[in-house]
């Protein structure tokens, strides 16, 4: 290929993409001729603040990043991380002669493009080059054949970014005033977060049931086989032609919901078990029907983050960075997508390798295709497949790793995807006994034997619920006709109680999102990233948890802003913005009805822009907009809603520094308080784990007097644990260059508040003790810290292996110490506390260890600390390779983000702080206060704390 410019004379063409690492890969396929560049991201958005806002604007513009005023015009801003590349960018056109565009092609895509092309000016000839797959083909075919921009696809993207830009920008700061600065409100993450807290509600108000029933063992009287077994196992399944109850009887009550069922108690089952003790049994009927099972679609965007945490154990988050490094690098299509198809070239693929690995009896006659369209899908795509005319199996790829397993899993779905059905017979028994008592007692057995796999034998879809049974389970019954005689080897009478509905998993609340038609498939990762970032959600194993802040929050939300959390609202809203990407509404007369509602009532009536105008006032005249819900502040009591009961007069409250419960009116006689455990799962807070709290000892604990200073010394329980402290006298300064601070110290393991004394106080309070000074003057100090006890010389810091050593410990010693090599950690020497096997991933052992954070798995080379719910006697090896996996899946990201920011001067310092939060959220949680903590630190991070996600909810 030989480029030429519009001149005619060979000239050079500048290539944008997206990322680094997809730069690369196509320069490989271009050759000379072509400069490909990364744009890294956006260059361009919104503004982080009123500082990034030119002066030229002033007022409510400043706040906002768009003049609502004025047609809602945004506000862009070159980001200040990308300046350098801006500029790189600009004198690599400057020598160039055409310039191809070549981000993906989605709305993110397009935006990101035309944004490249109003900051850089071009005076060449602009091509759009889309591609799906990463190729040499497939790159040389884009270059070929070029588009314009799609201006709508802009336009779509743009009023996104602004919509959720004033929903965050206007509802966030209700919570910061409501109930706590830095939280975030955000189009699509406050009804996430919603989902997840009714689910709790749920399991609060749930009340379990206990039925029972019976299981009888039947023999044939025959010698069995694999093929056809000797005896059955049978559940009882009616009485006199009456249903037993099972567990989908009953209500979340407790209670059943027909009377039409017979619901079976302890002692009536045990009765009934003693009355078929010698009855005899007989085949009632046998009924077999064909068994047929097709084969799953290939992956879309939301089907692989479903079926990469069930079988990898993935997050959303980790499964959409591994995709993005397999498609960057060449070996899948693009992985933001909503379609089923696969091209011609695709379905060839597939259907040669079927036949090469499978055999032709497995290739069914003519290609399949997949129907299955997402409601308002977005930009059509290729379902996500191995790219290429030919797929590579995972053993050609030399992948490793997460990439490994993640190419596997999307290879195997799609070869699976244009395989025959699997096929073969479903078999149900029911046998017949009367009991001594003239009872009619039915038992059933259901069986399922495949005769022939078909796709089964490249891939079984996994299962939500971890007791499902998956499609490929066979369950074969012993060969008997109707009227056989059996014999009842035993009869077993089994308790069950009811269960509340499952906690949402990552990949149960994505379905869920997508099954309700809210928010983009391409964003669910990110919404779910952020509810945790945030404090909101955290995780136990793989529930998704909602924290208590998160109750306050919906519930002012639910009570206030109802529409804008409403789950029919959200998704008509969806509508709406899809109606204007494909030019059948307009974008500026929709934003102006959400935002500042409507005159008549009348007006774009039936829309989502309508109805949220409508939640304002109600039906009349004037349907109030956005702005005016949140200009009335004064109906919303923030005590109110930030209070829940749980009963005996005892109230949950999330305060400023986290929840705690409550009984009585504060400096009321009999007022009892105490703080709750920030990663205690609402559903566990019960009566009586709220009076235990609360008769837990609480408030000063007065020791005496310090002789020499004068000063009361008491003892308290903090937010990090007991701790000693002085009381300074009235008008002591607590702020300003002449400010005291009190002296503090936390109490030893080995103490507690009801046993401390003031002499242990005084002890307490002496450290640091300095032990004494080196050969070079340098100072050496005995500290006690929050994760014990240590030696500080310089910043050299040396742990201690017991308390008492701070007070004792010579400067021989101490010198000692800091002769022998540093280890890293005091858990280096220590032996494993288990083994668990070798790592799938790294191919190295992996153990459980004690450091100075807890218990952590590792495997040499990465570290991850245990979760509150694990414990190091039940954990598995498969929960230590998913601690792992996910460790690796976002451990390197933070760094690189956290190394960026500070290089820059005055704007650089914008980023730092907005990248602060998730560093400290991830610190955060090492503490007992995460929620909180996480939540506090955010406020530095405003704009992402006002609009949630960047780049779509």
């Amino acid at each position: 290929m030989s480029p030429t410019s519009e001149t005619g004379h060979a000239g050079r063409r500048l290539v944008i993409v997206e990322s680094p690492a997809k730069a690369k890969t196509i320069k490989g396929y271009l050759g000379p001729g072509y400069v490909v560049e990364a744009s890294v991201g956006h260059i361009r958005d919104l503004p982080n603040g009123a500082a990034e806002v030119p002066e030229k604007y002033t007022g409510e513009v400043r706040r906002l990043g768009v003049d609502v005023e004025h047609d809602f015009q945004p506000i862009y801003v070159v980001n200040a991380d990308k300046k350098a590349q801006v500029r790189k960018l600009k004198e690599l056109l400057a020598e160039s002669d055409e310039l191809f565009l070549a981000t993906d092609e989605d709305r993110e895509g397009e935006a990101i493009a035309w944004h490249l092309q109003e900051v850089l000016k071009p005076k060449v000839p602009v091509h759009r080059m889309v591609f799906h797959e990463i190729t040499k083909e497939a790159i040389r075919a884009a270059v070929a054949n070029p588009r314009q921009l799609n201006k709508l696809m802009v336009d779509a993207q743009e009023t996104r970014r602004i919509l959720d830009r004033l929903y965050g920008y206007e509802v966030s700061p209700v919570l910061w005033k409501k109930v706590m600065r830095g939280l975030s409100a955000g189009r699509v993450q406050s009804v996430a977060t919603r989902l997840v807290v009714e689910r709790e509600r749920e399991r609060i108000a749930f009340r379990s049931a206990e039925y029972w029933d019976l299981t009888g063992t039947f023999g044939t009287g025959r010698t069995g086989d694999a093929s056809d077994p000797s005896v059955l196992n049978a559940r009882l399944s009616a009485v006199d032609g009456r249903r037993v109850a099972q567990g989908r009887d009953f209500g979340s009550d407790g209670q059943l919901k027909s009377d039409q069922v017979l619901h079976l108690d302890e002692a009536n089952a045990h009765a009934l078990a003693a009355a078929l003790r010698d009855a005899s049994f007989a085949v009632r009927s046998v009924e077999s029907k064909p068994y047929r099972r097709s084969p799953y679609a290939p992956f879309r965007t939301t089907t692989l983050q479903q079926e990469a945490s069930r079988k990898l154990g993935f997050g959303a988050k980790s499964t959409m960075q591994v995709a993005q490094k397999l498609y960057e690098n060449g070996f899948i299509t693009y992985m933001r997508t909503d379609s089923t198809t696969l091209s011609a070239t695709a379905v060839s693929a597939a259907r040669a390798q079927v036949t090469q690995l499978y055999g032709a009896s497995y290739l069914p006659d003519k290609p399949r295709t997949y129907a299955g369209k997402v409601k308002n899908a977005q930009e059509a795509h290729e379902a996500i497949r191995p790219s290429g005319d030919r797929f590579r199996t995972p053993a050609e790829t030399g992948l490793t790793g997460d990439q490994f397993r993640l190419y596997e899993l999307i290879w195997k779905r799609t070869v699976a995807s244009q395989m025959k059905d699997a096929v073969g017979n479903s078999v149900t028994v029911k046998i017949a006994g009367t009991s001594s008592d003239g009872r009619d007692a039915e038992f059933s057995a259901s069986g399922k034997t495949i005769t022939f796999h078909g796709f089964m034998k490249a891939y079984v879809e996994g299962a939500d619920d971890p007791n499902a049974e998956l499609d490929d389970r066979e369950r074969r019954l012993p060969q008997v006709a109707e009227g056989d005689a059996l014999t009842a080897e035993g009869i077993t009478v089994d308790g069950h109680a009811t269960k509340p509905p499952a906690r949402y998993t990552e990949a149960s609340l994505v379905k869920e999102l997508e099954e309700r038609e809210i928010g983009r498939p391409s964003t669910y990762a990110s919404i779910i990233g952020t509810i945790l970032d945030r404090g909101y959600v955290f995780k136990k194993g793989t529930a998704l948890v909602p924290s208590f802040l998160s109750f306050a929050v919906v519930n002012l939300l639910e009570t206030h802003f109802g529409r804008l959390v409403d789950y029919d609202f959200t998704a008509r809203m969806e509508d709406d913005l899809d109606r204007i990407a494909r030019g059948e509404a307009q974008s500026v007369p929709w934003l102006k009805r959400f935002y500042f509602g409507t005159g008549d009532g009348t007006d774009g009536a039936g829309d989502a822009a309508t109805a949220a105008a409508a939640a304002g006032n109600g039906d009349g005249d004037h349907l109030g907009g956005l702005k005016e819900l949140v200009t009335d502040l004064g109906a919303i009591d923030a005590r109110e809603i930030s209070s829940f009961p749980i009963g005996d007069g005892i109230m949950l409250r999330v305060g400023r520094y986290g929840p705690y419960v409550e009984r009585g009116e504060k400096d009321a006689e009999g007022h009892q308080r105490a703080d709750v455990p920030e990663d205690l799962a609402p559903d566990e807070l019960t009566v009586e784990y709220a009076e235990e709290l609360l008769a837990k000892p609480s408030g000063d604990f007065e020791l005496g007097v310090d002789p020499q200073s004068g000063h009361q010394i008491v003892a308290r329980d903090g937010r990090y644990g007991p701790y000693v402290t002085e009381v300074l006298p009235d008008g002591t300064p607590k702020t300003g260059k002449n400010a005291v601070k009190p002296r503090t110290a936390s109490l030893f393991k080995s103490m507690s508040l009801d046993t401390v004394t003031l002499a242990d106080a005084l002890k307490l309070m002496s450290l640091p003790r300095v032990v004494g000074t080196d050969a070079e003057g340098v100072e050496i100090t005995a500290q006690n810290g929050r994760y014990g006890p240590y030696l500080r010389k310089g910043t050299d810091s040396r742990s201690l292996t017991a308390e008492d050593q701070l007070f004792d410990i010579t400067l021989d010693e101490a010198l000692a110490i800091y002769a022998q090599p540093k280890q890293r950690g005091r858990a280096a020497a220590k032996p494993p506390l288990k083994e668990l096997g070798t790592d799938p991933v790294s191919g190295s052992p992996v153990v459980v260890k004690d450091g100075r954070f807890g218990a952590y798995v590792t495997d040499g080379e990465t570290n991850a600390t245990l979760r509150t719910d694990d414990s190091v006697e039940e954990i598995t090896p498969e929960r230590g390779y998913e601690l792992l996996a996910e460790k690796r899946a976002k451990g390197p990201a933070k760094k690189k983000t956290a190394k960026k920011a500070p290089a820059k001067k005055a704007p650089a310092k914008k980023t730092a702080a907005k990248k602060a939060p998730a560093k400290k959220a991830t610190a955060a949680k090492k503490t007992a206060a995460k929620t909180t903590t996480a939540a506090k630190k955010t406020a530095a991070k405003k704009s992402s704390a006002s609009s949630g996600t960047k780049n779509d909810e």
